[in-house]
């Protein structure tokens, strides 16, 4: 019986350590809050435009037809952006994987 209560009480402060440790992580990451909702709000424009190809590419034809010159400069910071992307991707999954 003794033993039973032991682990009771054990029980019980890992509880409420367990729920002091989840109140101090929300509280300190609450700072990360709006750019972690940016970037939320990035992947889902991203998966939005990968499930609809079709207005990638008509935005991409109506900036050729508009402005051949310009579509190059723009063409060739989509590429840079593109790598960057892919880049930091590969590190964060490096840090987190």
């Amino acid at each position: 019986m003794d033993r039973l209560a032991e682990l009771e009480r054990r029980r019980e402060r890992l509880v409420l350590k367990a729920a002091a440790q989840r109140s101090a992580l929300a509280r300190d990451f609450r700072p990360l809050e709006p750019p972690l909702a940016l970037a939320d709000r990035g992947i889902a424009a991203v998966r939005y435009l990968r499930a609809h190809p079709g207005f990638v590419v008509a935005g991409v034809a109506v900036i050729v037809a508009l402005r051949p010159r310009r579509a190059l400069v723009w063409a060739s910071r989509g590429f840079a952006a593109w790598r960057t992307w892919r880049w930091a991707s590969a590190q964060l999954r490096r840090l987190v994987g």
